[in-house]
């Protein structure tokens, strides 16, 4: 009885076999750019709009799919079919924040001058003046949210990774966080408005009452931001810091908080910027002027957000230069959040270990 051995295929054959039935590389970019060109020629001509356009131009990509299945078979097809998918799915997400940035930035853009950056609106009707009043506000109450903020979620993270230890007071403590995370905007601004009533009297309107209100929301994020970064550091560095006789409190400040660091300033920087457009508590405790106030504790003092607001909202008459300079602190207060994400990557990227860069 004699046995027939198989040939093992050489790596060369394997390969070609399964590039046999594979579409060339340059077929998916160029289906898309087709499509994408062909969905521009008719709106530029005016045969169809643009939302049409974009339709069309989305249908056309299936041919991608169709080909992969008679060509490549039907798994590579199910493949290129999810892969369409799901780029479909995060271009239309990404139509809502780039119509938002294009009408911003064409409203608000012509707006922006030296003027604009260097004039309140103290005794200026119609045309001219500036949001130097709201910017100074909007700095000066978010700083102040800040020193109220950083340092009650600081420790009540440290408190909940490195002495909690799952006792009942920490399980409290992370409920309450987790509830005032979810808390309406305008809650904090009620309470910091009842807050300073007990104290103020009736109609009170401070800026260090807004930076109370808008340090009730940050807490909850900063809390959360730092927690998770403490329990990142890695046991062993307690652990190492321990066996050389180093109290707790020590290690904690010497080992815990240096590691950290890069996270806890990213989750801080992106909490500042979560709170500094809101307006509803800022209009219920902060309140509107057009004059600058630099006094935390004296009058009112307006923001951006709440500058913007009543900008479209009350825009006198004529309203037109009133509702152009909303649309340029909107412009401005969108500029400020993307330097704060910025600043926050670039602190992440810096201060982070040389590992994981």
């Amino acid at each position: 009885m004699t046995t027939t051995l198989q040939k093992t295929p050489e790596p060369a054959d394997l390969q070609s076999e399964l590039q046999e039935h594979q579409l060339p590389t340059w077929v998916p970019k160029g289906v898309v750019a087709g499509a994408a060109v062909i969905g521009v020629l008719l709106a530029v001509t005016g045969i169809v709009s643009i939302a049409q356009a974009v339709l069309i131009g989305w249908l056309l990509t299936w041919a991608l799919p169709i080909a992969s299945r008679v060509v490549e078979g039907g798994r590579k097809a199910t493949d290129r079919t999810v892969t369409l998918l799901v780029s479909s799915a995060f271009g239309l997400a990404l139509i809502p924040l780039g119509s938002i940035l294009w009408l911003v930035i064409s409203r608000g853009g012509p707006q922006l001058s030296t003027e604009f950056f260097t004039y309140s609106m103290r005794n200026v009707v119609g045309e001219g003046g500036g949001i130097y009043h709201a910017l100074v506000g909007t700095l000066l109450i978010t700083a102040a949210a800040t020193i109220i903020s950083v340092p009650i979620g600081l420790f009540t993270a440290i408190y909940l990774v490195e002495y909690g230890d799952g006792n009942r007071l920490s399980r409290s403590i992370t409920f309450l966080v987790d509830v005032m995370t979810g808390i309406p905007s305008i809650v904090a601004g009620l309470f910091a408005y009842a807050l300073f009533v007990i104290f103020f009297g009736e109609g009170v309107r401070l800026g260090i009452g807004g930076a109370v209100a808008l340090a009730v929301l940050m807490v909850p994020i900063v809390v959360r931001a730092c927690e998770e970064m403490l329990k990142l550091v890695p046991n062993e560095l307690r652990e190492a810091s321990y066996a050389l006789g180093v109290p707790k409190w020590r290690t904690v400040v010497k080992v815990v908080l240096p590691t950290a660091i890069s996270g806890i300033v990213t989750g801080v920087t992106l909490a500042i910027a979560r709170v500094i457009g809101e307006t509803a508590p800022l209009l219920i405790i902060a309140g509107l002027t057009d004059s600058v106030n630099f006094n935390l504790f004296s009058e009112r003092m307006t923001t951006l957000p709440v500058f913007t607001y009543f900008s479209v909202k009350f825009p006198g008459v004529p309203p037109e230069a009133s509702i152009d300079r909303g649309w340029g602190a909107a412009l401005v207060l969108i500029i400020i959040v993307m330097l704060l994400n910025l600043v926050a990557r670039a602190v992440s990227y810096f201060f982070s270990p040389k590992g994981e860069r």
